[in-house]
């Protein structure tokens, strides 16, 4: 595979039986974002802290994003128009919706609604509690991305025991 991969957790990082960890643990060239605090999401810390460690990758890197790290891609994109190979972005969460966190994710609203500067998928489970197939569909339709819908998957996190998620990392290999 040509490029490389940085992961963009959500909230709390991805555990280890996360698909995000899975795949990142057999690849030791793809990178994490860090940040100072997994609990309390400031969306200017997120998109400050993306800007520099993927930039210090360089330009044909593939973001792979999870709930909370998709709006901070999509805020990453609107300021600082990054020029990257592609984006995964995967369980968009739905701010309005019941279950996501709002008192520990500040500043991520409004959303961006501008067309991403370069190629994405957006995936959805039509069972997620924190933002609905319908919700990911009117995103990836804003962001210009490739919109698919993979079924029953909850969050599509390790919860959801998907392990691996080799249907994923198909649709991974095709930004890649």
């Amino acid at each position: 595979m040509g490029n490389p991969a940085f992961i963009v957790p959500g909230h709390g990082n991805s555990g280890a039986a996360h698909w995000q960890s899975i795949w990142q643990s057999t690849r030791p060239e793809w990178r994490r974002l860090q940040v100072d605090d997994w609990e309390l999401a400031v969306c200017d810390e997120w998109v400050s802290a993306l800007d520099r460690q993927a930039g210090a990758m360089g330009g044909d890197l593939v973001v792979v994003a999870h709930s909370l790290g998709c709006l901070a891609v999509a805020h990453w994109a609107a300021r600082c128009s990054p020029r990257i190979g592609g984006a995964l972005l995967v369980a968009v969460p739905d701010p309005r919706a019941a279950a996501y966190p709002a008192e520990t994710s500040l500043g991520f609203e409004p959303l961006p609604s501008a067309r991403l500067p370069f190629p994405s998928i957006v995936v959805a489970s039509s069972d997620d509690p924190y933002g609905s197939a319908a919700y990911a569909r009117e995103r990836a339709n804003a962001w210009g991305s490739e919109f698919v819908e993979v079924g029953a998957r909850g969050h599509i996190n390790g919860a959801s025991g998907l392990g691996d998620w080799p249907e994923g990392y198909r649709l991974l290999q095709r930004l890649l």
